[in-house]
């Protein structure tokens, strides 16, 4: 196991600027954009809470820990087939994040970077400024379409319970992984979250993981977001990839590719 989460450390330095960069651009966080003081919630003129904004999150690389402003479980209900895949998991056999994919909606909440939320009447927005990726997500009375495809980041409906925004999300292709250390989930994943602002400055959030084929039970990691005063900046993971263009992390290809390597 030591061995296994060397490998990861490596994955998480080498998988591509997101981590590479990671203390440069915290530190610029705070450096240039500044924590807003507490205050009322503000609300939107149908009374619910105003989530706008620019958040500073906590990085979660492990969603096992209780550290910072994140509360962790600490021991997960594998089934057979996720501890399995947990125990088996190499990401020196091609991360796909090493690749510059998608991270996925949970592996992007966890990122060290800040991210944006736009709100009106019938949508939320997520803007990150990880590699520039947005999830939309409709809070207008909507349930999930039954032809959607699964895709990376899953399909979301919003929908309030009193001041707390409640989001679900299914339909994951299945090839991404919960954080960084690489904790599992299948394409069953249901994804819950939890987003409430407690002062004009704070959210408190919770994601549930629930997957019948990864875990026995669901289960819960709970967060603390900062509104920062400041803007989001250009992020290409691309760009500057030159641990995968020279070599020193594999290629990552879809399970259903059966082509050269």
């Amino acid at each position: 196991m030591k061995t296994r989460v060397t490998l990861v450390g490596m994955v998480a330095v080498f998988s591509c600027l997101s981590w590479l960069f990671a203390a440069p651009l915290l530190a610029r966080a705070s450096e240039s954009q500044e924590a807003v003081e507490p205050g009322p919630v503000p609300r939107l003129s149908n009374g619910k809470p105003d989530l706008s904004g620019v958040w500073q999150v906590p990085y979660v690389p492990d969603m096992t820990v209780t550290q910072g402003d994140q509360r962790g479980t600490a021991e997960l209900p594998f089934t057979k087939w996720g501890l399995d895949n947990w125990e088996s998991y190499d990401p020196a056999d091609g991360d796909y994040t090493g690749s510059c994919m998608p991270f996925g909606l949970s592996r992007a909440m966890n990122a060290p970077y800040p991210f944006q939320i736009m709100q009106s009447d019938t949508y939320v927005s997520l803007l990150f400024e990880l590699n520039t990726w947005f999830h939309v997500i409709p809070i207008d009375g909507r349930d999930h379409p039954e032809d959607a495809n699964p895709t990376w980041f899953g399909h979301s409906v919003g929908r309030w319970d009193g001041d707390v925004l409640v989001v679900e999300t299914i339909k994951f292709n299945g090839y991404t992984r919960l954080d960084t250390i690489g904790h599992p989930h299948s394409d069953e994943l249901r994804l819950v979250q939890t987003f409430e602002r407690i002062d004009a400055s704070q959210i408190e959030y919770t994601v549930t993981v629930d997957d019948p084929i990864a875990y026995r039970e669901p289960w819960t990691n709970e967060r603390r977001f900062s509104l920062l005063d400041g803007e989001l900046l250009e992020y290409s993971c691309e760009e500057n990839n030159r641990s995968l263009w020279e070599g020193r992390i594999k290629q990552w290809f879809p399970p259903w590719y059966d082509g050269p390597r």
